[in-house]
C-alpha cells in the first residue's frame, strides 16, 4: 500500500466548504428551498463531514510536525515505572516495513518542501524524522526480565545518551531488590550520586558500596586475589595484564609460573595473597623460600634439621663471596642445600627453588614486564584500596567481598579512574571481572549460601544485574566465560561501549570478540559513527519492499495521414518497488540524541527514545560525594 501523508493537507478544503454549507443551510433555509427541519439534519450532517474532513487534515500536519519536532518526553527519578516482571526502556514503538516506506518518503525531493525546517535550537541532533514516522508512539516499550539472562548490549557513540540509559535500567533494578554492581572506569560523580539516591529511596543505603581508585579516602577496599576457587586463578588475574603477543607471549608464562609459585606459599602459610606480598617477593623471593621451607621442615622434616641447617648456613657464612652465590642469604642456600641432601621434596619448596637460583641478570629480564604491573598497583594511596590491612581495625571501610555483597543484596559503584591512569583501572577491573566469574562458578555449583546454616525458609534468590559502561576497557579473556556461562547462576550482564571495534582491538582476537558479542541477546544501538557498529545490528534484520510513485509523461505521433489525430499523450503515475533493509546503516548514524533502535525479544525490531531528566530538584540526591563518605563510614576528615 503506497501511504501519501507527507503531503498537503487537502482535507480542509472540503472541510472549510462542508462548514460553511452547514451554516448557511442552518441560517438561511429558504434559500435552498429546505423545511427547517431538513435543513437542520442537512446543516448537521454536513458539519459532521467537515468536522471528519478536519481531523483527517490535522491528522497531516500533526504527522508532518512530528517529522521534525517530537513532544518533550522528561521523567523525575521517582516517576520512572519499574516492575517485577519486565524492564521499563523508553518510550516507541514496533519498527515494521510502513515506518521504513515513511522514512524512504521523506527522502524524496518532490516531498522536501511539506517538511517544515527544524528550530536551530534543537540540541538533539541526527534525523528527528526517524522517530517522527511513528505517530503511534505513545506507547511503552517494555522487555520481560527473563530476556535480561541472556545479557545485554548497549552500543552508541559518545554524548548520545548511554549513561542515561543506565541511570534508567540501574534505577529500576535497585527499586526491584536485584543485587546491583555497576562497573564505572571514567569514575562519574554524577552517576555515582544518582545511585546513592536510589539506594535511599529503595532503602537500601546501608547495603551500598563505593570502591573508588580516584577517591581513595572514600572508597572501600578490595583485595582482587584473595578469593578463588582454585590457587592458579592468582596467577592468571596478575599474568592475565600483560601482553601475550609475539616474543611476549614467554614472558607472560612465566610472570604467571612465578607468581602461582608465591600464590601458593603464601596460602600454605596462612596468607592472603594480595598485590603487595606479591609484589614484595617478585623483588625478593629469599624471605619467602626462607620462611616456606622453615614451616614445611617443621612440619615434615627430620627432627635434627634446624641443627644440620644451622653448620650449613654457618660454613657458608664463613666462605668466600664468590662462594655463596652472588651474596645470597646464607639461610636460604642452607636451606636449599639441606633439603636437596636429604632428598626432602615438596612441590611449592621446589618452586621457590628454581626461581631462587635463576640468574639475577636473567630473572630482572624476564620479570621485567611484570613487575612495572605490580609497582603500579602496589604504591600509594592505591595500595591501601588494593592490598588492604585486615587487622587495621581503625580503619572503618569495608573490604568488598563478591560473595557477601550478593548475600547482602547490596549496590556496589565501581570507579575505576580509567583517566589517570587506564593500565592501573584495566587491571583491577579484569581482576573484578574474574573474581565475579569464579564467584558465579560457585554459586552456580553449591548455591549462593553454600556453607551457612539454614534459618527459616529460603527466600527467592534475586538476580545479580552487573552494568559495566566502557566495558571495552575492561574486558579480557575473563570477560567470556561470564557472559557464556555465569547465567545460570543469574548473572545478567549489560554492556555498554562505543563502537564493537574498540572490543576487537582490546581482546585483539576478531574470534574471540564475535564470541562475546554472540552471547549478547538483546542488542540496543544509539547513533554510532561507525558503518560496521551499525550492520551488527542492520545485517540481522530482514529485507523488504519499497515502493515509489513516478510520474510518467509521454507522446506518440500518429502514422496514419489519413486520421485526424495527429499525436496522442498520456501522463501516468507509475509505481515501482526497491528491495532494501529494514533499518539501513544510514539511519543508525543519523539517531538524534537519546534514541535508539533495540533487539528485543527474540529479533523484534522497536524505535526507541529515552526519557530526559527533569529539571525539578531531587531531594535524595546529595550535595557531594562527602555526604555520601559520611553516611558510610562516618567523618572523612577525622581519619
Amino acid at each position: 500500500m503506497l501511504e501519501t501523508r507527507l503531503r498537503p493537507a487537502v482535507e480542509f478544503a472540503p472541510a472549510i466548504t462542508a462548514a460553511g454549507s452547514a451554516i448557511a443551510v442552518a441560517w438561511k433555509p429558504a434559500l435552498f428551498l429546505l423545511p427547517e427541519q431538513i435543513a437542520w439534519s442537512a446543516a448537521g450532517a454536513l458539519g459532521l463531514f467537515a468536522g471528519f474532513r478536519a481531523l483527517q487534515g490535522m491528522r497531516v500536519l500533526r504527522y508532518r510536525r512530528m517529522l521534525t519536532h517530537l513532544p518533550h518526553y522528561a521523567l523525575r527519578s521517582d516517576e520512572i515505572p519499574f516492575s517485577t516482571t519486565e524492564l521499563f526502556l523508553g518510550r516507541g514503538f514496533e519498527w515494521t516495513q510502513q515506518h521504513a516506506q515513511r522514512l524512504f518518503n521523506t527522502t524524496q525531493p518532490e516531498r522536501a518542501r511539506y517538511l517544515p525546517k527544524r528550530p536551530a535550537s534543537e540540541g538533539a541532533g541526527g534525523n528527528p524524522a526517524i522517530h517522527g514516522v511513528g505517530m503511534e508512539e505513545e506507547d511503552e516499550v517494555w522487555i520481560p526480565l527473563g530476556d535480561r539472562v541472556g545479557h545485554t548490549l548497549v552500543l552508541g557513540t559518545t554524548r548520545v545518551g548511554k549513561t542515561r540509559l543506565l541511570e534508567i535500567l540501574v534505577t529500576q533494578d535497585i527499586r526491584r531488590g536485584d543485587v546491583v554492581i555497576v562497573f564505572d572506569p571514567k569514575g562519574d560523580d554524577a552517576l555515582l550520586a544518582r545511585m546513592w539516591a536510589e539506594a535511599r529511596r529503595a532503602g537500601r543505603e546501608d547495603r551500598f558500596y563505593v570502591f573508588h581508585l580516584g577517591r581513595p579516602e572514600i572508597s572501600a577496599r578490595y583485595n582482587a586475589v584473595a578469593n578463588f576457587s582454585r590457587i592458579t586463578e592468582v596467577a592468571s588475574r596478575v599474568a592475565g595484564q600483560l601482553s601475550a603477543e609475539g616474543d611476549s607471549a614467554a614472558f607472560r608464562e612465566f610472570a604467571w609460573r612465578f607468581t602461582n609459585i608465591i600464590a601458593q606459599a603464601l596460602l600454605r602459610l596462612g596468607q592472603k595473597p594480595n598485590f603487595q606480598l606479591i609484589a614484595r617477593y617478585v623483588r625478593d623471593i629469599e624471605p619467602l623460600l626462607i620462611k616456606y621451607c622453615t614451616w614445611w621442615l617443621t612440619r615434615h622434616g627430620p627432627a635434627n634439621w634446624r641443627e644440620e641447617v644451622q653448620k650449613l648456613e654457618k660454613h657458608l657464612t664463613e666462605a668466600k663471596p664468590s662462594q655463596q652465590g652472588y651474596q645470597r642469604d646464607p639461610r636460604a642456600l642452607a636451606l636449599v642445600r639441606y633439603m636437596r641432601r636429604e632428598n626432602l621434596y615438596d612441590p611449592v619448596a621446589d618452586g621457590l627453588r628454581s626461581a631462587f637460583e635463576y640468574d639475577k641478570t636473567y630473572f630482572d629480564k624476564i620479570v621485567a614486564s611484570l613487575l612495572p604491573l605490580l609497582e603500579k598497583l602496589s604504591t600509594g594511596k592505591v595500595a591501601e584500596l588494593l592490598s588492604p590491612d585486615y587487622e587495621d581495625w581503625n580503619d572503618p571501610r569495608p573490604v568488598l567481598d563478591w560473595m557477601q555483597v550478593i548475600r547482602q543484596r547490596a549496590v556496589v559503584y565501581v570507579g575505576l579512574d580509567a583517566l589517570s591512569d587506564q593500565e592501573v583501572a584495566s587491571a583491577v577491573g579484569n581482576s573484578m571481572f574474574a573474581d565475579l566469574t569464579s564467584v558465579a562458578g560457585q554459586i552456580y555449583k553449591f548455591g549462593r549460601f553454600h556453607g551457612l546454616p539454614e534459618i527459616g525458609a529460603p527466600e527467592p534468590e534475586p538476580p545479580i544485574s552487573i552494568h559495566a559502561d566502557e566495558f571495552n576497557e575492561l574486558i579480557g579473556d575473563e570477560f567470556i566465560p561470564m557472559v557464556n556461562k555465569a547465567g545460570g547462576a543469574k548473572f545478567q550482564v549489560t554492556a555498554y561501549t562505543q563502537t564493537w571495534s574498540d572490543v576487537e582491538a582490546r581482546i585483539g582476537n576478531r574470534a574471540k570478540a564475535e564470541q562475546i558479542g554472540g552471547n549478547f541477546n538483546t542488542l540496543i544501538m544509539l547513533r554510532v559513527k561507525n558503518e560496521a557498529t551499525a550492520r551488527l545490528l542492520t545485517d540481522q534484520l530482514p529485507k523488504v519492499r519499497l515502493v515509489s510513485k513516478v510520474l510518467v509523461s509521454g507522446v506518440t505521433d500518429s502514422t496514419d495521414a489519413e486520421s485526424d489525430t495527429e499525436f496522442v499523450s498520456r501522463n501516468e503515475d507509475r509505481i515501482t518497488e526497491v528491495e532494501a533493509p529494514l533499518v539501513s546503516p544510514s539511519d543508525v548514524v543519523q539517531l538524534p540524541k537519546g534514541q535508539a533502535f533495540a533487539l528485543l525479544s527474540g529479533g523484534r525490531i522497536f524505535k526507541l527514545r529515552f526519557p530526559l531528566p527533569s529539571a525539578e530538584n531531587d531531594p535524595m540526591m546529595p550535595e557531594d560525594l562527602n555526604e555520601i563518605a559520611r553516611a558510610l563510614y562516618g567523618d572523612p576528615d577525622a581519619r
